[in-house]
């Protein structure tokens, strides 16, 4: 296979897809029929070499997929939150004033701006919350039980401690993966992701990009964000085992300012995978790969639809596969 270098995620009933500094979301909407919004975005390290270099790169990589996650997921649910608005409007439309469509416009310009205003506002709250929420969760609560273990059961060695720190840590993250995996809503968007890893696996594989082709493709893929994550988590054992820390309120610290070295090396480690062959990449590979088959799910035509709708805005495909045995 050959790398692309596009991305994405799944979104509320679509998917979006990136390539450089263009992003599309396509949106399969309440009617049926598929909205595709193409947007520029400027990263956190345009402009600025020393946040592209390697192990740096890859925190701030992080930091520009939650603030475009976030912003396409709400993007997503505003057709749905709108047909929720439209049934409710049409059951009031006979008391409407006549003549008053200057009124409405005044309105409406009105509440677009609260609403980018309040949609800002919300997503910068959202961003904060989960990132402190995913810190508590899998750096602070593991830290704290082990530390309890320890005096519960006089355990002298460091080493066995940061072992039970790390195995909590590992059941934790899988635990919630597979709690949020039996929501009936979540297993939608988990199609969805199914959907993206199995266009940019049929194109990296050298196919032409048709629904058919799609769905034969695999819906695992090497780069996906639960790989990454699973890179953390592992990668954290090494570090957190190579610098020990007896105190229990040092050590949270000490763990809470390594996540971003830990990000960054663990970026790079997935950067690598994405790209290449071989048995190192392959044991590297397999735990997140086993991981997709709780976050994705096999998708329908409808959604292979959708997808591709995504890659085609921000990704000539055909040119892609012309030159596809160059430089392979």
């Amino acid at each position: 296979m050959k790398s692309s270098g596009i991305g994405g995620q799944a979104v509320l009933e679509g998917i979006m897809m990136k390539n450089q500094d263009k992003y599309a979301i396509a949106v399969r909407k309440p009617d049926q029929e598929i909205e595709v919004c193409v947007k520029d975005y400027k990263s956190l390290t345009d402009g600025k070499k020393l946040l592209k270099l390697p192990f740096i790169r890859g925190v701030f990589n992080f930091l520009d997929s939650l603030i475009i996650g976030m912003s396409t997921l709400m993007y997503s649910s505003q057709f749905y939150e709108e047909a929720e608005q439209g049934e409710g409007k049409a059951k009031v439309s006979e008391n409407d004033i006549p003549n008053n469509q200057d009124i409405k416009k005044v309105e409406k310009n009105a509440d677009n701006t609260f609403k980018e205003k309040s949609e800002s506002a919300i997503m910068t709250v959202t961003v904060i919350f989960s990132v402190v929420l995913a810190l508590g969760l899998f750096v602070v609560l593991p830290s704290l039980v082990s530390d309890f273990f320890k005096s519960r059961f006089d355990i002298k060695s460091y080493t066995v401690t940061a072992l039970i720190e790390s195995a909590l840590r590992l059941l934790i993250f899988i635990c919630y993966i597979v709690l949020i995996s039996r929501m009936e809503d979540i297993q939608r968007t988990f199609m969805y992701h199914g959907a993206e890893h199995k266009c940019i696996n049929c194109i990296e594989h050298g196919n032409e990009l048709n629904v058919e082709n799609v769905l034969k493709s695999s819906r695992l893929h090497k780069r996906c964000g639960t790989s990454f994550l699973f890179l953390v988590m592992a990668i954290s054992i090494l570090f957190f085992m190579l610098i020990p820390v007896q105190n229990p309120l040092i050590k949270v610290v000490v763990r809470l300012l390594l996540i971003p070295v830990i990000a960054g090396v663990s970026y790079e480690v997935l950067r690598f995978a994405g790209s290449h062959e071989g048995l190192f990449v392959k044991i590297v590979s397999a735990p997140g790969l086993a991981l997709q088959h709780l976050t994705t799910k096999e998708p329908d035509a409808e959604m292979a639809e959708v997808a591709i709708k995504a890659v085609e805005a921000v990704f000539d495909w055909r040119d892609y596969l012309e030159h596809y045995d160059e430089d392979k």
